[in-house]
Parts: C-alpha cells; sequence; structure tokens
C-alpha cells in the first residue's frame, strides 16, 4: 500500500485532499478483511468479498457518493496490483457503483453576497483585510480552497491584473483578477506588511501568527460571513466557487470559458452549473413571456 500511495502522489499527481481520502477508504476496507474474512493481504480478496464490503457500507446508510468514492480508491488499487504483477485477474471488473443521485451545486445569491461586501464592515486591521480577501479571491476566482492557501507572493501580477495557481495534478493555470479583488489584496498586504515584517512568509495568505492557512482556518472565516447573509448549511469554501460559476453563466459567460476558470478537465464537470442557470432562465421566462 505504501508504494501505491508514493505511486499516486508522484506519478498521478493527485492532491493531499484526495490521498488522505484514499489512506482512510483503503485502512476501512483493510480492517473489514480482517475482522470479517481474516485477511491480511487485500491482494487475496476476491469480488463477492469486495461485495460484501460495499453492501456492509449501504447498510450503514453511507451515502451513495461517499461509497463510490471508496470504489473508484479500490479501482485504482487493482489496477495498481495487477499492473505490478500482484493479482492476476482484476476483482473489480465485476463491481458496479451504486446510481448516486445529482445534486445541484449550492450556491450564494449574487444581490446577498455583494451585500455583504459593500455593506459589512471588515475591520481596518490585518485580520479583517485579511477575512475579506478570502472571500473575495474565493469568489472572485473560482479556485479551489487548496489553490488559495497554496497563492504565494509571487503568483500575483497586479500590472497583469492575474494570479497563477496550481490546480489538480500539478496543473497550472492563470486567472484574470478584478479591480475590486487588486484594491482588497493591496490593502491586505500594506496590513502584512506592518503586522509581520518580521516573520516573512512566501504564502501570500497566513493566519495572526504569520503561519500559512490551513483548510480549517479558511473554513471557519468563510462559514462566519456566509452565515450572516443566509440561514442555509452551505457555507464551505466550495460554496463560493459554485457561486462564482453559477453567476457566470447567468450573465452569459461561455461555457468553456468558466471550465478553463475552474480547471475542469472536461466540460462534463462543468455543465451541471447549466441546471441552476436553467432554472434562472424558467424565472425569467416566467416573468416576461406574454403566455407565460
Amino acid at each position: 500500500m505504501d508504494l501505491f500511495f508514493k505511486y499516486l502522489q508522484y506519478e498521478k499527481r493527485y492532491s493531499p485532499h484526495t490521498l488522505t481520502s484514499y489512506h482512510t477508504d483503503l485502512g476501512q476496507f483493510s480492517q473489514y478483511l480482517q475482522q470479517v474474512y481474516e485477511i491480511t493481504d487485500a491482494a487475496e480478496a476476491d469480488h463477492t468479498i469486495i461485495r460484501s464490503w460495499i453492501l456492509t457500507l449501504v447498510q450503514q446508510n453511507i451515502k451513495p457518493r461517499s461509497i463510490n468514492r471508496k470504489i473508484a480508491c479500490l479501482r485504482s488499487y487493482y489496477r495498481f496490483l495487477l499492473a505490478q504483477q500482484q493479482i492476476k485477474v482484476n476483482p473489480m471488473l465485476r463491481i458496479k457503483a451504486p446510481k448516486a443521485s445529482k445534486k445541484l451545486p449550492a450556491f450564494v445569491e449574487e444581490a446577498s453576497f455583494n451585500s455583504l461586501l459593500d455593506s459589512f464592515t471588515f475591520e481596518e486591521n490585518f485580520e479583517g483585510q485579511r477575512d475579506r480577501l478570502i472571500l473575495e479571491f474565493l469568489y472572485g476566482t473560482g479556485i479551489r480552497l487548496a489553490e488559495l492557501i497554496g497563492i504565494d507572493h509571487a503568483a500575483i501580477d497586479l500590472h497583469a491584473k492575474t494570479v497563477r495557481v496550481l490546480g489538480k495534478g500539478n496543473k497550472e493555470r492563470v486567472i484574470p483578477i478584478n479591480d475590486s479583488l487588486i484594491t482588497s489584496i493591496r490593502s491586505y498586504l500594506e496590513h502584512k506588511k506592518r503586522e509581520h515584517s518580521d516573520n516573512y512568509s512566501e504564502k501570500l495568505l497566513v493566519t495572526n501568527r504569520a503561519r500559512p492557512l490551513y483548510p480549517k482556518f479558511v473554513y471557519r472565516v468563510v462559514k462566519k460571513y456566509i452565515s450572516l447573509i443566509t440561514t442555509s448549511e452551505h457555507n464551505s469554501p466550495h460554496v463560493l466557487r459554485h457561486s462564482f460559476a453559477t453567476h457566470l453563466l447567468n450573465k452569459g459567460a461561455d461555457l468553456n470559458a468558466i471550465k478553463d476558470l475552474l480547471g475542469h478537465s472536461s466540460l462534463a464537470a462543468t455543465q451541471v452549473y447549466t441546471h441552476n442557470s436553467i432554472e434562472k432562465l424558467k424565472s425569467i421566462f416566467e416573468k416576461a413571456h406574454p403566455k407565460a
């Protein structure tokens, strides 16, 4: 398994988040094999044993989406074992994933988020300006949480109005930034220079102790402010990414352009936002069409 995870990290370039999830999934599968079948080597498991584990997960009311991720983990693992000639037959070829219901991406209403940025008074200190920049960066560029945390000073080009981010699979992309975001960046940098001149960090965004941001920190910041404008439980950093894409689509942006901005590898991943846009079109149709 150690060799498998090195393969995922260095050859497949999987994200740290995916690696952590796969570690958990394979650990749970290995524990099940030992407890139920007294098997210590996952290479000995056949398709019937794997099916029994999946059935156990279903009976535990694990969400289909989570089960599908665990199945994807096992698919990768057994393909790896086959390539390494550790097994002769891939047992995952006889495994079908349960169908997961497709949920529309949750997003924040455009007017509500703009009112937060325009009306809420962020404190004129390092902490206040950093929190505002976190919100503006996520909503203004649609970048992922890991991409936000990874931004360093050299990635920002205020003259060209761009930011360079490192996405999934170590794929780099350049995203345009608007004037409002540039103003927030300048304000934040001034406060950061005064507050942490002795503790320089290459990372753009840092904590109050000048350490690089970490996921839970960003989650807390986003939840704190988004909770002011919505009662929805959907108030994670990813909701601002969904909002970015949905609002662009509602304004008539090309789907391929949104795909490139989000860093999706295929258009299929981006098309989910068209459903939210269709709901918007229905609303406009019902209000405007004389025969609606």
